[in-house]
């Protein structure tokens, strides 16, 4: 059977997954080993307990969706959502003539026309503002310098707040980890997959640095997987779990090796 610590995929939706100490887990009998534990952490605020963060436009997203009411944290941070998150502060801003002379076009008032893949053209380190300028005018608007970067700022603001929120939450889980063992010092590896996390220019490095500000007692790896399904996620760190333990046990059987020798 295959182990792994966590694994969250952060694309069309987000979730994560865990070890857990059968001492903690109360529906089932035996405190021996651990239970894999599926968090469905984009539930999280489904009971109201995110309202105090939710802005305007998350409410409407909400709204607007398939499913209002539930799955309120993977709709404020996956990739499914994000573009539309953009698109409605811009026409926020639009509407107060902070943008585009207060002009807009038919296609920006379309729902889910600003593509999440825009975000990440708009935040490429060497060809961001070209890129801007060009979806802008894909989008039917007439922009000027000023409305191109503030269209970026737009987009930095939304990745960066997923990017946070999801290492708020991965955080937590790694701190938990950490205290159930009672270790001063936890390390780990998170298997991740997602084309937010794979694809952005920014929200890897920016999940990580959050992750080390709120669980400083946690040295975490983060593995890839490319295949898109949280299956692999959960495939690769356990391979190299696996691995690693393997290495390990080399590493001691070579040592008793070299005991026994000197004894001889």
């Amino acid at each position: 059977a295959f182990i792994y610590n966590k694994a969250f995929p952060t694309g069309t939706g987000t979730n994560a997954c865990y070890m857990e100490e059968m001492k903690n887990v109360k529906r089932v009998e035996g405190e021996a080993g651990r239970m894999c534990i599926n968090t469905e952490w984009g539930g999280f605020g489904d009971d109201g307990s995110l309202k105090d963060i939710q802005t305007e436009f998350d409410v409407k997203v909400d709204k607007m969706s398939i499913n209002p009411g539930v799955h309120t944290f993977e709709k404020m941070i996956s990739g499914m959502y994000l573009g539309e998150i953009v698109r409605l502060l811009l026409v926020r801003l639009m509407e107060e003539k902070l943008l585009f002379n207060g002009q807009t076009s038919e296609v920006l008032l379309t729902p889910e026309t600003f593509e999440t893949k825009f975000i990440s053209e708009i935040e490429e380190k060497e060809h961001g503002l070209e890129n801007t300028q060009k979806i802008l005018t894909k989008l039917g608007l007439k922009w000027d310098l000023v409305d191109s970067r503030v269209v970026c700022l737009v987009c930095n603001a939304i990745s960066s707040r997923s990017a946070r929120l999801c290492a708020a939450a991965l955080a937590t889980l790694a701190n938990r980890i950490r205290g159930n063992r009672r270790l001063d010092h936890l390390k780990t590896t998170v298997g991740v997959d997602g084309t937010v996390y794979r694809k952005h220019p920014n929200f890897s490095d920016e999940l990580q640095s959050t992750v080390r500000r709120l669980a400083p007692q946690c040295d975490i790896s983060y593995l890839v997987s490319e295949d898109g399904s949280g299956k692999g996620s959960a495939m690769v760190t356990a391979v190299a779990q696996r691995l690693a333990l393997q290495s390990r046990l080399l590493e001691d059987s070579d040592g008793d090796d070299e005991e026994e020798e000197e004894d001889n």
